[in-house]
């Protein structure tokens, strides 16, 4: 390897990347947008549903649970439909996700020490929003019996009874339980696959297309040296969008690093060297910048979002989605973001997703150079 030769590959694709405006934007302002859109407008945090009440007892018993209902995190009571009928309208125009019909003769049920039911009608359309709702209205229902129960016990003139079992949560890891906690992190891999992979995917296509490949064939460069002089200006703009996302969760977002910086750094420099030589290695096999792009799209972006365990579990795909995960890179990548942001893990918890990102680092620029070789270099 010589340093000047690959200095010089280096500040020619320095200046190409300076030229081009359409570059820069996509290093630089995109991956800023997706940060402030997913940042902000995706959100698994099911609170506030919008919910009608159909109040047939109009008593005060029955209208303390509306408030209540109203006044927890999970409901806002926006409606009080007179007729079950009003309430499917709302339904069925999507104007509320939950209703509530209390029947005639709910409190004085209660106050006689029978039963009394409640109808709970639950727009599905979205399974996790509605198992989210049901599950907000059974804790509301059951805080409603406890206090009914004290109150029963207290007119007996007896002490309260402790339930036999008691349950007591503990939240590890994300205790706010804010879903922007590991989607800011997550983030980082997507954005990281963009500057790298979709960007030198059209390097070398590039080359071939303007007619300059036959002249770096008679240059004085190896393949390894070309591949790192095309990669080096890539490299250091996906560090420094690495830098301004963890800067830009922890000011508009509050996401902050709970292990070492420098374990950050060192895992972000794996990945930024396997999204770079996919990339490449993109380029060098396609060998057309349109073809390049659309195939930099389909093998690095969409299951960098969609089988990393980002935004969906990956224990829930099937058997052999499972297994194609494992090829994916930001798996391992996310793995070691959660363990940093969120689990306050060291290296000798991570090392196996290092060590896998070094190995796909390795493996990925040897296919490159191999890749090269045949091309002459």
């Amino acid at each position: 390897m010589n340093p000047r030769r690959i200095r010089a590959v280096a500040r020619k694709e320095t200046f190409h990347v300076l030229r081009d405006f359409r570059s820069l934007y996509l290093a630089f302002a995109i991956p800023l947008l997706l940060i402030l859109l997913f940042g902000y407008a995706l959100s698994l945090d099911v609170e506030h549903l919008a919910t009608a009440v159909v109040d047939h007892d109009r008593t005060p018993e029955s209208r303390d649970f509306a408030r209540r209902l109203d006044a927890s995190i999970g409901f806002d009571v926006v409606a009080h439909p007179p007729t079950t009928a009003a309430l499917t309208e709302l339904l069925d125009g999507n104007r509320v996700v939950l209703g509530i019909v209390i029947p005639p003769g709910w409190s004085a049920d209660l106050k006689a020490g029978r039963p009394g039911a409640l109808q709970v009608v639950v727009d599905g359309s979205d399974p996790n929003t509605g198992g989210n709702a049901r599950a907000f209205v059974t804790a509301v229902v059951a805080q409603a019996n406890q206090r009914s129960l004290l109150a029963a016990l207290n007119r007996l003139g007896r002490g309260p009874m402790r339930p036999p079992v008691e349950g007591r949560v503990r939240v590890w890891f994300n205790e706010d339980l804010e879903s922007r906690n590991f989607i800011v992190p997550g983030m980082i891999a997507v954005i990281i696959m963009i500057v790298g992979a979709l960007l030198t995917s059209m390097v070398i296509a590039r080359e071939v297309e303007n007619g300059t490949m036959e002249t770096i064939r008679a240059l004085p460069v190896t393949a390894g040296e070309f591949l790192l002089g095309k990669a080096a200006p890539y490299f250091v703009i996906a560090l420094v969008d690495v830098l301004l996302s963890i800067l830009m969760g922890q000011l508009l977002f509050g996401v902050v690093m709970k292990a070492g910086f420098w374990l950050m750094i060192l895992a972000s420099t794996l990945y930024i060297l396997v999204a770079l030589g996919i990339g490449l290695l993109i380029s060098v096999l396609t060998r057309s910048q349109l073809v390049a792009n659309q195939v930099a799209v389909l093998a690095t972006y969409l299951p960098s979002l969609l089988l990393s365990d980002f935004v969906f579990p990956q224990h829930n795909m099937p058997a052999a989605l499972q297994g194609v995960s494992r090829l994916v890179p930001a798996t391992y990548y996310i793995d070691i973001l959660n363990g940093l942001y969120l689990r306050d893990l060291g290296l000798e918890r991570l090392w196996p997703s290092f060590l896998t990102l070094a190995a796909m680092a390795a493996l990925v620029a040897a296919l490159n150079v191999r890749a090269l070789r045949k091309e002459g270099l």
